[in-house]
């Protein structure tokens, strides 16, 4: 994993981490949004 930016290339297994930390976060924030979807529609009607 790089320790500073543009010191070493990422390798093959730490894109593939990256790629799943941005997985989940894609889902949770889509679940939370769904879960919660009655408080952010009575935001946007504000």
């Amino acid at each position: 994993m790089a320790t500073e930016e543009g010191t070493e290339t990422d390798s093959p297994l730490d894109e593939v981490m990256a790629d799943i930390r941005r997985e989940l976060v894609q889902r949770v924030a889509a679940e939370d949004r769904n879960a919660n979807r009655d408080i952010y529609d009575a935001l946007e009607d504000e």
